[in-house]
């Protein structure tokens, strides 16, 4: 279901993951309609009347979700659901970590790209293996060695942090492993909303599937060497921590040598694009990070009392990741429509193109997010630059101010408000 089509139902898992989505829609849909069937406003009951719900009720939910619930009055007609929390998504454990994915399948307006969180204990390995969709990956958490080959079949070992990120293209085949103290946690983005954790092209499933004679004809060596080989998937096992990089990109650059392309991006290396007093903004793609050429990435960190300001994105989706804090989005669909979610901690949001939106930190500590498109750059377009570059007279005629107010708006974008 797509938030550009005007009609549409809920089903009854996004009515039983968004906390009492129905009975939102509901209040949101009947404000209009009361002039819209021209009834008398003073036989309406009051808003606080019309919103109450005496029935049963999962109060946890709609506590968390209190935009859904009671829903702003500013909000009108269905929009579908736009927020999926990872806390929702089944965790697949190993011995050496876990693995939850939030796709199309639990998202459904989630088309273009799709999540995975992963944690790996101190030792823990993501096993080699290659996807069909390109991965952009973000540290969340600890420490982790990262391997690759390029095109050409040059190693690439690097060790990555918290605030790190990697991106591996389409077919360049990777591992991933915990390092001490306690492994790592992070994120896996993928550009294809209809990606898997479970469809992916791991070594072991592989070698699994190919008869041990034709494994010793590939190798050159006896078939008895592979009568070890694991029965099945790997995916995530358990082994000992690894020793030192240099060692590792050593022996593993043989005579071609490492490679000159580096799949990893130190994020708090780079000075923030954009910086006020209610935030700060990252944008990493493919002008600054010369890999990631089909994934780009705000990293935004908004104060308390700020708000991301009222702006839309051009050339793809936004697919969001919540770090920290709480926070509530709305969104304007096409047809004078529009609803507002709350965010928290380990939340996916997701934004169809050139839908305006804004996101308002409603907390007492730093909301921090990702924002990721399937595009090469970045691209976005404020409310407030389209109103200050567009002839005055124009402007306030649309919208019945004066002009020391249109002055008053900031003439570039500031993606953070307050300035």
């Amino acid at each position: 279901m797509s938030q550009n089509t005007n009609e549409g139902k809920f089903s009854r898992r996004n009515f039983l993951e968004t906390g009492s989505a129905a009975i939102a829609a509901a209040g949101v849909t009947a404000i209009p309609n009361f002039q819209g069937q021209g009834q008398n406003p003073q036989n309406q009951p009051s808003y606080e009347r019309r919103k109450s719900d005496p029935g049963p009720t999962n109060s946890e939910i709609d506590a968390q979700n209190q935009s859904s619930f009671n829903p702003p009055e500013t909000d009108a007609g269905g929009v579908p659901p736009f927020k999926y929390p990872f806390s929702f998504s089944h965790k697949r454990l190993h011995s050496g970590g876990w693995s939850r994915e939030v796709t199309v399948r639990e998202l459904p307006v989630s088309k273009t790209m799709a999540g995975v969180d992963m944690r790996l204990t101190a030792g823990g390995i993501r096993e080699l293996h290659w996807h069909t969709a390109a991965e952009w990956a973000f540290m969340l958490y600890g420490n982790a060695r990262i391997t690759a080959i390029d095109n050409d079949g040059k190693s690439f070992v690097a060790d990555v942090k918290e605030n790190d990120l990697w991106y591996f293209p389409t077919g360049i085949p990777h591992s991933i492993q915990g390092l001490n103290s306690d492994g790592a946690e992070f994120l896996l983005v993928f550009d294809d909303g209809n990606f898997s954790e479970y469809a992916t092209v791991l070594l072991s499933d592989w070698m699994a599937h190919t008869p041990k004679d034709v494994l010793a004809k590939n190798f050159g060596v006896p078939q008895s060497s592979f009568e070890k080989l694991p029965e099945k998937e790997l995916f995530i096992f358990q082994d000992v921590v690894p020793g030192p990089l240099e060692a590792d990109q050593r022996a593993a650059a043989g005579k071609r040598g490492l490679s000159a392309q580096d799949f990893a991006f130190r994020t708090m290396q780079m000075p923030p694009n954009k910086r006020t007093k209610g935030s700060d903004v990252r944008i990493v793609d493919s002008r600054n990070f010369k890999a990631a050429a089909n994934i780009a990435a705000a990293i935004v960190t908004v104060k308390p009392g700020g708000i991301r300001e009222l702006h839309w994105h051009q050339n793809a989706d936004e697919w969001q990741y919540f770090i920290s804090g709480n926070g509530r989005m709305t969104i304007f669909a096409t047809g004078g429509r529009a609803r507002t979610m709350n965010f928290q901690a380990g939340d996916v949001g997701y934004i169809e193109k050139t839908l305006p939106h804004y996101i308002e930190n409603t907390g007492d500590t730093d909301l921090k997010f990702l924002e990721m498109f399937k595009a090469s750059v970045y691209q976005g377009l404020a409310l407030s630059e389209w109103l200050t570059h567009t002839p005055p007279e124009l402007v306030m005629a649309h919208l019945k101010i004066d002009r020391t107010t249109l002055d008053a708006i900031p003439r570039d974008e500031t993606v953070v408000m307050p300035l």
